[in-house]
């Protein structure tokens, strides 16, 4: 049996459930979202163990399970507003290597703990004052072994549960009645994974406000249809983006970021197709930063095959690499017409996995880096991002006609 725990917790609870054990408390009245005051919470070592105290405005339903390679422990809650940290402000001990919080899908919430070790969960509680609406979640991780750690892990059966599959939602838009054109949007991260950071500024909020103002961008032109594969702070997996795109017969698959390559090295928009082997090792970097943090994010990634593994799939591009590479020099012009700044080389290859669909013209755009006081005062400015959103949208508008030119000559 799966290492977890389903719980419905109640405001004031003292409970004590062993790993390996189903539980279900009485059914609560839940109100609005529970808060975590941050400064009451801790995760620190007791006497070799892993103590996760987490300091709530309410009781709330959670879940928690495993994962392995490498160990992880997750818990969902419905719903914890995380204002006020991003995770690892919380770890106060080295037997926790990283810690993540946020948003996870609409309506629920996750907390991922790495593990240094094999620490299974030995006690979960949730406690209560009496004269407080408060509640205090406790989780209590003990030593095992990496066998045994092993065997408990895996996500658990969603029966009785109702977290949707990934491939059950959002994956079906009926675009084309209403334009030629579906270009699918794709704000970077989201939720639990906030991207890159720099002061208060993160990549997943920067990233959602630029897509809203691009797809009306877009929209202006009267020729377009938009799908996003978000429309809030919401995690979406790696796979579950691309299957977006396929749900929506999507046209062209445009996935947005800003992220931080150390030092302020990196500056100016850059674009991005897929290879292989990366152009550099600058783009060999962003690209397994981008894949982990599906993993980061609480994912079981074990089971997940190579999606480029597939000779039909490698047969599918042969026609799709074409437009992919005339789509990123459209953009590129685009940007340069409107004199906004862009890389020493702005075209790049890497193995981007958002990037891997086979018959859907893919790239992946870079802003510019928060890591960059130029480019990161840019995409802060409304203004700024009003003008890289309609350099972007021109550039599309030429690919069209461009792409339809060459449309026979790709296919021969």
């Amino acid at each position: 049996m799966n290492s977890w725990i389903l719980a419905l917790a109640l405001a004031v609870a003292a409970t004590g459930i062993s790993s390996g054990s189903d539980a279900a408390a009485q059914q609560g009245d839940f109100g609005a979202l529970a808060r975590l005051d941050a400064d009451a919470s801790a995760i620190t070592e007791v006497r070799g163990a892993i103590q996760v105290d987490l300091a709530l405005s309410q009781g709330v339903p959670f879940r928690i399970f495993t994962l392995n390679a490498p160990p992880r422990i997750v818990v969902d809650f419905r719903e914890v507003d995380w204002a006020g940290t991003l995770g690892p402000e919380l770890v106060q001990t080295e037997l926790v290597t990283s810690a993540r919080v946020g948003g996870f899908r609409p309506g629920w919430s996750r907390m991922v703990l790495a593990l240094a070790g094999p620490y299974a969960l030995a006690q979960a509680g949730l406690t209560g004052d009496p004269n407080s609406a408060g509640s205090n979640l406790r989780l209590l991780l003990e030593r095992t072994t990496p066998e045994a750690f092993a065997a408990g892990a895996g996500v658990p059966d969603q029966t009785g549960w109702d977290l949707p599959e990934p491939a059950d939602v959002g994956t079906k838009v009926q675009a084309k009645a209403t334009a030629d054109l579906v270009v699918v949007l794709d704000p970077g991260h989201g939720g639990i994974d906030p991207g890159a950071g720099e002061g208060e500024v993160l990549e997943k909020d920067v990233m959602l406000s630029f897509a809203r103002e691009l797809k009306e961008a877009l929209l202006r032109r009267g020729d377009v249809s938009v799908v996003m594969t978000r429309d809030d702070d919401s995690f979406v997996s790696l796979e579950r983006r691309v299957a977006i795109a396929h749900g929506a017969d999507a046209d062209l698959f445009l996935s947005l970021h800003a992220d931080s390559l150390g030092a302020g090295r990196a500056q100016g928009a850059t674009l991005y197709k897929l290879g292989d082997e990366a152009s550099d090792a600058a783009s060999a970097a962003l690209a397994e930063r981008h894949d982990r943090a599906d993993m980061l994010a609480g994912l079981d990634l074990s089971g997940t095959d190579d999606v480029v593994a597939d000779v039909l799939m490698d047969l599918a591009r042969m026609e799709t690499q074409p437009r992919s590479d005339l789509l990123a020099r459209a953009l590129l012009i685009g940007l340069e017409e409107e004199g906004l700044p862009t890389n020493s080389k702005p075209i790049r290859t890497a193995s981007f996995s958002v990037l891997k669909s086979p018959n859907v013209p893919s790239l992946l755009l870079e802003l510019g880096f928060l890591s960059n006081g130029r480019d990161l005062d840019n995409l802060i400015d409304p203004k700024w991002r009003g003008r890289m959103a309609q350099a972007i949208a021109d550039g599309i508008g030429a690919w069209m006609i461009a792409d339809e030119a060459n449309a026979d000559l790709v296919r021969q």
